[in-house]
């Protein structure tokens, strides 16, 4: 039977991609830890890493373990949450998948969970839905704000529905009407996020819909490029009203309502079904709920 601390080494390797990185992570030795995954194989009879003249990633049996281990630790972290909790200390580390147009409404549960809990840390990761709902399954991440549609339907609820509008400089805009159809939009060029982002593969699929081809000069894999091409007058873009808003207050840029058709689309909590839950997971719930 292994013990938590090879597990935790385990775990650990598999956040740096690298012996000597997780060594130092775990404070001991880049010969001792080496040494320790390789005691664990023996144990288990598996080969769980592969190696080269560096880490090469886990083979098949690693990751099976891999995941078993992060599930294993999350337990023993969800008894310490609850023992805490008994005390009114609430603390540890949330880690939180976020797709990039709900990172506003992530911001603001953010500090919805530390006004209740100021001694929780929480991490953030900007990801695209599919990766978090990989992220969820596999322990990676305790949960995640993503597309609804993209979420596994038994553990994710509906928060509320992403509502499209088109920002551009206002040297592309040449009337002052406050709406914008997707033909229109189509003739202007635009930075979008790039394909793999679901946020970009919606708005492909209404432009595809529509039999319309938009002009995409520039891509980038998060809304601060993007946002950064509008401001900097090189293309306009479509985002979320809260993106909009949050990110995008200029008065070198103009915010039209897209229509024709509108689009929205539901964002969701996704958290991975657990028995018993996690005290910090049910923090997490009240203050999306509080966030909405």
């Amino acid at each position: 039977m292994s013990d938590l601390r090879d597990l935790q080494m385990l775990v650990s390797l598999s956040r740096t991609r690298n012996f000597s990185r997780s060594a130092l992570d775990c404070n001991i030795s880049q010969p001792a830890f080496s040494t320790r995954i390789r005691k664990l194989e023996e144990r288990l009879n598996l080969p769980l890493v592969r190696r080269g003249n560096s880490f090469q990633g886990f083979t098949t049996e690693g990751e099976v373990v891999l995941k078993w281990a992060r599930k294993l630790l999350a337990d023993e972290e969800g008894m310490r949450q609850e023992i805490a909790a008994l005390g009114n200390d609430l603390n540890g580390t949330l880690s939180l998948g976020v797709i990039p147009t709900a990172m506003p409404f992530a911001a603001r549960v953010s500090a919805k969970l530390r006004e209740e809990h100021p001694n929780i840390s929480i991490e953030i990761y900007s990801e695209s839905t599919q990766r978090i709902a990989q992220q969820i399954n596999d322990f990676s991440i305790d949960a995640g704000i993503l597309y609804y549609d993209g979420g596994d339907r038994d553990t994710t609820v509906k928060l509320y529905e992403e509502r499209y509008v088109f920002i551009a400089p206002k040297a592309l805009i040449t009337s002052n009407k406050k709406e914008i159809t997707w033909v229109e939009v189509a003739q202007i060029p635009l930075c979008l996020l790039t394909p793999n982002m679901k946020n970009r593969q919606l708005i492909d699929e209404h432009f595809l819909d529509l039999e319309i081809s938009p002009k995409i000069v520039t891509e980038a894999s998060d809304f601060t490029a993007v946002l950064a091409q509008v401001a900097g007058g090189n293309a306009a873009t479509i985002a979320p009203v809260s993106v909009a808003e949050t990110f995008l207050d200029l008065k070198s840029t103009v915010q039209l309502d897209l229509t024709h058709p509108v689009m929205t689309h539901s964002v969701g909590l996704s958290i991975k079904d657990q028995s018993p839950m996690l005290p910090m997971i049910e923090a997490l719930r009240r203050a999306v709920q509080l966030a909405l």
